[in-house]
């Protein structure tokens, strides 16, 4: 693994860049407002990795590599601090930035070193406002409320975040769980527990008590290798069998939020059990010629099992489900009672070499798994890799049971110098469809449409050209999220990226306004929110325009619509009400010769929704 040092003169040049930038995009009209949308028939599907795309081919560089945009506009860029440009050598991927979480007007970046804390009230320019170095193996990190937690994995982190590693087998000295830091003051984060696990926390996920509001859960995912009961008690390394195996199963921590500092373990869920050694794919062409490391003489076979821990879940409260990403199997989970989490479904894909995480759509009737092939530092996005390996898989969720339907993977050939894999990701909140924004490390940041789970299609993506031509450096998009009207992308090796969505064939103004009106609090990517939009006329004319798309509705008729919307919004008080009312009632009676009766029927309640507002 390649360490650089990375300084600030990189990002100032980036930033540069930004301003200077040139955006492929092209805008067709909306209707409602100035331009009008016209109908678009579904793209097809990729078959292969495009050779022909503009992403392809991009110059190499660290502060000067080549880009490719298309339907979105990078707003700035942030350098990452020096402080965490990391040593290198052994410890590996120590200047790697890795999760972001959000509240407020801050954003929390985690870091293989430590984690950053950025002010982002001005997207345009994000001021860095702490740095604290705190060595984590990964730092996937969440927020909630006042409380930073921290994943700790790496057996050289310490309790007192000193950077000298621990070199003794059995150490009190060492950290390996879960950090907890107070933050009320943001300049300076303050420790206030650290819950040791037996195999540490790869990553966490934060889970609301749905009856004590004082209370919060962390689901604990650890994929070390376990402690010895000489440094932590409690820990036994032994197969699925065994009642005590500190394997096969999942830590839940409590944590009272006025009190964290007693903080604790109270159970573990056995997620794992009867679940038999998945099969994967073999090796892709490009690694076929790869020699065979032969098992030395008289060693015995290995013995295959099934996930012994989850790599991330992503809970989703509103609907009492989580969706659990576990190694060779995809998890379907029960967390109305948040102590004792019960499998209620494992899938299995033999296209899927690592199963990463999880995204459910708003209205809980989908989900999709991204499939870590290579396990993020490889290059698994070339010219000859198969476009259904190291992608999503979406699933539809119905009667609690999930159905595997298309796979979505970036379309655009990288090189074999470029890290490049499906990762993490988040929905954009546009009603009536089903986004989501992703990163894919090297292979940059898409946005792409999953409405239909057996057609997703690419509307946005944004991409560099490697950091090194000659040789493979990990770095690209650890992340892409949406948070309240925004993109932020954590770029493992330049900092961290703020994007905005422009208007295209694919998605119109009215669309990306109704997404800007859903402001959040707090957003923790494995803490999935319930989307609610508010009564606006955005929203209405987002399912007008999805209409007039996906030709839902007869074209008489939306630009009916159209017009008595634009009436109706030069009006106000009673005669808007008045007008609004009428409206929802003929959309009513639309349903039932509609093409699209359901999004009529959508459009039918926002239209009441802004009626009831108008008094």
């Amino acid at each position: 693994m390649e360490s650089i040092v990375f300084s600030r003169a990189v990002t100032r040049a980036l930033a540069l860049a930004a301003g200077a930038l040139s955006v492929v995009s092209c805008a067709s009209a909306t209707s409602g407002g100035s331009m009008a949308v016209q109908p678009m028939p579904l793209p097809p599907m990729a078959t292969a990795a495009s050779t022909t795309d503009p992403r392809v081919g991009l110059r190499a560089g660290v502060t000067d590599a080549g880009v490719a945009a298309s339907n979105i506009r990078l707003v700035s860029h942030s350098a990452k601090p020096s402080l965490l440009d990391g040593e290198g050598g052994a410890r590996g991927l120590t200047y790697a930035n890795s999760d972001l979480a959000f509240r407020g007007n801050f954003a929390y970046q985690g870091n293989f070193s430590g984690f950053q804390i950025w002010d982002i009230s001005n997207p345009a320019r994000p001021v860095l406002r702490k740095t604290l170095v705190c060595g984590t193996g990964q730092g996937d990190p969440s927020i909630y409320g006042n409380l930073l937690f921290i994943s700790s994995e790496g057996t050289g982190n310490r309790t007192d975040c000193g950077t000298q590693g621990v070199s003794e087998a059995v150490s009190r000295d060492r950290m390996v769980g879960v950090r907890i830091f107070d933050i009320s003051d943001v300049e300076n984060p303050r420790k206030v527990a650290d819950i040791q696990t037996c195999r540490g926390s790869h990553t966490h996920t934060l889970v609301p008590d749905p009856t004590d509001p004082g209370v919060v859960y962390v689901y604990v995912s650890g994929s070390a290798g376990v402690r010895s009961a000489e440094e932590l008690p409690g820990c036994v390394d032994a197969p699925i069998d065994s009642a005590n195996t500190s394997r096969f199963r999942i830590e839940v921590i409590r944590v009272p939020l006025a009190h964290p500092e007693q903080a604790k373990i109270v159970s573990y869920a056995r997620l794992f059990n009867d679940l038999a050694a998945p099969h994967a794919h073999g090796a892709a062409p490009g690694d076929s010629a790869a020699p065979h490391r032969a098992a030395p003489a008289g060693a015995p076979a290995p013995v295959r099992s099934g996930p012994n821990q989850c790599h991330d879940i992503t809970v989703y409260p509103a609907i009492g489900l989580a969706g659990g990403a576990c190694g060779g199997y995809g998890l379907l989970i029960d967390i109305r009672d948040p102590v004792n989490p019960k499998r209620l479904q494992a899938v299995g894909d033999t296209n899927f070499a690592f199963w990463h995480s999880a995204t459910f759509n708003n209205d809980g009737t989908k989900v999709l798994f991204t499939d870590e092939w290579g396990g993020g530092t490889q290059a698994k996005c070339r010219a000859d890799d198969p476009i259904d390996w190291g992608g999503d898989a979406i699933f539809t969720l119905r009667d609690g049971r999930l159905t595997q339907g298309a796979y979505f993977k970036m379309p655009a050939a990288q090189t074999r110098q470029e890290n490049c894999v499906a990762h993490n990701g988040s929905l954009v909140p546009v009603p009536g469809r089903d986004l989501m924004v992703q990163g894919w490390y090297q292979g940059g940041l898409d946005v792409i449409d999953f409405t239909d789970a057996n057609h997703p299609f690419e509307i946005a993506y944004f991409d560099r050209g490697p950091i090194d031509s000659t040789k493979m450096v990990t770095a690209g998009y650890w992340a892409g999220y949406w948070y309240n009207g925004h993109i932020y992308g954590s770029e493992i090796a330049r900092g961290l990226d703020v994007f905005e969505l422009t208007p295209s064939p694919w998605l119109s103004q009215n669309e990306i306004d109704a997404a800007k009106l859903v402001r959040w609090d707090t957003f923790n990517p494995q803490l999935q929110p319930k989307i609610t939009w508010p009564a606006a006329f955005p929203v209405v004319r987002s399912y007008l325009d999805q209409l007039v798309r996906g030709q839902g509705l007869a074209s008489a008729r939306t630009s009916a619509i159209a017009s008595q919307l634009n009436a109706a919004e030069r009006m106000s008080g009673s005669a808007r009400r008045d007008a609004l009312n009428a409206l929802a009632v003929q959309l009513d009676g639309d349903v039932s010769g509609a093409a699209d009766s359901s999004r009529v029927r959508a459009m039918a309640a926002a239209v009441r929704n802004l009626a009831n507002a108008s008094m």
